[in-house]
């Protein structure tokens, strides 16, 4: 991740996309397992798939509930 302003950080993933037998085109991204999305044009699949990554990777709070014996870190890769 790169910061370019405060509290903005950017991560590049590829993502595979190709065109299905319906017409749609179809996305994925290999490194979040089960990321899938589609969209009838590149762009729509292209806006559809971040938007898809972005809910797989936003934390679900009550699933990461904190207890004294844990502590929540942040890595910046």
């Amino acid at each position: 991740m790169r910061k370019f302003a405060k509290n903005i950080r950017l991560m590049k993933l590829k993502v595979i996309i190709e065109k299905g037998e319906d017409g749609y085109y179809v996305v994925h991204c290999p490194a979040l397992r089960s990321c899938w999305s589609q969209g009838k044009t590149k762009e729509d699949a292209l806006t559809n798939i971040r938007e898809a990554i972005q809910l797989y990777l936003e934390p679900d709070m009550e699933e990461n509930m904190v207890n004294n014996n844990q502590e929540v870190c942040e890595l910046v890769l």
